[in-house]
């Protein structure tokens, strides 16, 4: 990254409160030109609960100065109850959330600086509430900039996946419960910080009891899902992703179903802002940003709007890895979405595990069956990708073994994909509630097999996500499952693979009970959308500028990370263990002198066979230390079922230096929800 230095406009950073309606005060940091107050600027504004003090501060402190640099005020707000901002957080996305937010708004529109124009901006937390907030239609609000977010909470976050519960569910509610259990600073809140601590320690709970309460699409799921009407939205979105992140649906969804304008970006990122893009390239994104701010915020025809309306990366084949710095390939683009440009191209499965175009072959009423064991999705990674630890999917013939797979013949020609593949199934169930698992492979010359995109259904979920309905077993059924969208090439010389399983441990949760499925492969169909190459239009795109930011954080290492993730089979045992350990070190931040240390492990097991041994486990160790006051926490959460319940028993423990202040257990039984 080109560290920038030389601005237009000089920057001064402060520290503030910003009063609301009900008395309480939300913590806020500005960067913003020196002369605002005399030339006005708009404002673009980051609201998040990730404590814009430490946890987010580096990444911060190279996004907001560079907008003030350039004639914004960058505004980085604390949600209510984080960082030092007043009061208690007790879940996601909340209504008295979005209606602080109208106050900062308001707020933000009265400063003399401000010229009343303001843009949202946010990563995943942040890019959810950006388009939440639109949809309430702030008239301060002119333009938005989300990032790896969703547009549905219940289909396409962290929590489900075609109805069934992700393993991250678990893993995001650790976060969360960890994140919360966090002091203020009393360098900023004064004595008031250890009241405000045991506030939040006492009231801000364990989140994944109330997550579990609801298992299918209600009104908790669809309160802050602006797909349930995108009419709401009527100021111009700029949506973007990555093909690792967890996200990348959303962006497609949203240039469909917005009528305002709108752009669509989607790079080979993970769950990263694009100027810190990884698996690289990482683009210039903060200038991309400038040229949608001054559009929108200033008036200025910067040309950004004639451009095509989506543009992505276009992956060529890789072998597998857990970790890619870099997914070599070209940028593409679309003049709408859906495109005209990309035709579906239909392959039929076979008996004998062939993938045929659709004109090949004839109907039989031959069948296959499947019932796999739980280690299929050992390899399966994250199913939302940090790239730390590495989480990307392994080589998929580990996994191919428990599977049906469907092959190709080799390609004689590329192939290029762009959108969400889709599959046809007509199948029975020997169990009431079952799952299916698809995953879309590149198998290279030397059969190393790289997953491109995957599906999840829970098949009582097959007709309705709100309405879910028991199988009845031995009848047929016919289901389509979407794939996650990508952009890929399949290179000459390659084959492509579809792979079936019906389990997919620990990315999501088993059924209650081992299902065998019996699939009518004649009567089921993959579904390519297929995108012929355009090398005149593809080399007049504009070319994305390399990557800046403001200075980075001043800090200091003083103990080193770690990361690790380790498949442990214990033969013996007959148990298994997929552990991951993200050991962030300690560091200090140098302008105020505050040490951070943190630490996760997570473990997931089960025993061989056995689907009642099933165990989630997470725990997160955390420090904030400044001279004599030290503060430390330690959080534990385990998820484990039967085929009726599930059970959740967690403890959160908090020290202030060497006494500890606070202790609380929670041992809860949830039923399942044919689940």
């Amino acid at each position: 990254m080109r560290i920038v230095t030389d601005f237009p406009r000089r920057v001064m950073e402060e520290e503030t409160w910003i009063p609301l309606p009900d008395g309480s005060r939300l913590a806020a940091r500005i960067w913003r030109p020196v002369d605002a107050e005399i030339h006005p600027v708009p404002a673009i504004l980051e609201y998040l609960p990730y404590r814009k003090r430490d946890l987010t501060a580096e990444r911060d402190v190279q996004m907001h100065p560079y907008w003030a640099g350039h004639g914004y005020a960058g505004v980085r707000v604390d949600i209510r109850g984080t960082g030092e901002s007043d009061g208690v957080l007790t879940d996601e996305y909340l209504p008295s959330e979005l209606e602080d937010g109208l106050a900062v708004l308001a707020w933000l529109e009265a400063q003399p600086w401000c010229t009343g124009d303001v843009g949202m901006i946010g990563i995943s937390w942040g890019g959810f509430n950006g388009l939440q907030i639109a949809a309430l239609r702030p008239p301060q609000l002119k333009a938005v900039i989300t990032l790896c977010f969703t547009d549905d909470r219940y289909a396409d976050d962290i929590h489900h996946m075609g109805g069934c519960l992700l393993a991250d569910n678990l893993s995001w509610a650790s976060t969360m419960f960890d994140g919360n259990a966090c002091p203020p600073d009393p360098e900023l809140v004064g004595d008031r910080w250890r009241e405000m601590w045991l506030e939040r320690l006492g009231g801000s709970g364990m989140w994944l009891g109330q997550w579990l309460e609801h298992q299918r699409r209600d009104a908790y799921w669809k309160h802050g899902s602006v797909c349930e009407d995108y009419s709401r939205i009527q100021c111009p979105v700029y949506a973007v992703s990555g093909w690792a992140d967890g996200y990348c649906n959303a962006v497609f969804r949203v240039l469909e179903g917005l009528e305002v304008p709108r752009k669509g970006l989607v790079g080979p990122w993970a769950h990263k802002y694009p100027h810190l893009g990884v698996p690289g390239p990482a683009i210039g994104f903060l200038q991309e940003s400038l040229r949608w701010w001054d559009q929108w915020l200033k008036g200025v025809d910067t040309g950004i709007m004639d451009e095509p309306m989506l543009r992505v990366w276009m992956q060529e084949s890789v072998p597998p890895s857990a970790r890619y710095d870099e997914r070599p390939g070209r940028w593409i683009a679309e003049p709408s979405w859906p495109s005209p440009n990309i035709l579906p191209s239909s392959f039929r499965l076979t008996e004998g595990h062939g993938l045929l175009p659709e004109a090949d072959g004839e109907d039989d009423d031959a069948t296959l069956d499947i019932r796999s064991p739980l280690s299929v999705g050992l390899y399966a990674g994250k199913w939302c990708s940090y790239n730390a630890p590495p989480d990307l999917p392994h080589d998929q013939r580990d996994e191919d073994g428990g599977s049906l797979i469907f092959q190709t013949p080799r390609l004689d020609a590329p192939l290029e994909i762009c959108g969400s593949p889709m599959v046809e199934l007509e199948l029975s169930a020997d169990q009431p509630v079952a799952m299916v698992a698809l995953r879309l492979s590149d198998i290279a010359e030397d059969d190393k097999a790289t997953r491109v995109s995957y599906g999840l259904l829970n098949l009582t979920h097959r007709d309705s996500d709100e309405h879910p309905e028991p199988l009845v077993p031995g009848q047929r059924y016919r289901v389509r499952i979407p794939l996650k969208h990508i952009a890929q090439q399949f290179a000459e010389g390659h084959a492509i693979r579809l792979a079936l399983s019906t389990s997919y441990w620990p990315l999501a949760w088993p059924a209650p009970r081992p299902a065998r499925l019996t699939i009518h492969p004649s009567r089921c169909r993959l579904i390519l959308p297929v995108r012929a190459p355009r090398p005149a239009e593809e080399a007049a795109l504009p070319a994305f500028d390399e990557p800046e930011g403001a200075p980075a954080l001043a800090k200091t290492l003083l103990q080193p990370t770690q990361e690790t993730w380790q498949v442990i089979r214990d033969l013996a045992q007959d148990r298994t263990t997929l552990e991951v350990i993200n050991d962030e070190g300690r560091y200090r931040i140098d302008d105020i002198d505050l040490e951070i240390a943190a630490r996760v492990t997570e473990r997931y097991q089960y025993s061989y066979g056995s689907y009642d041994s099933v165990s989630g486990w997470t725990e997160w160790q955390r420090s904030f230390k400044r001279g004599d006051w030290e503060v430390s926490t330690l959080t534990r959460t385990q998820l484990t079922s039967d085929p009726d319940n599930f059970r959740i028993r967690a403890t959160l423990d908090a020290w202030e230096g060497e006494t500890r202040i606070y202790a609380q257990t929670w041992d809860e039984t949830i039923p399942r929800d044919l689940v």
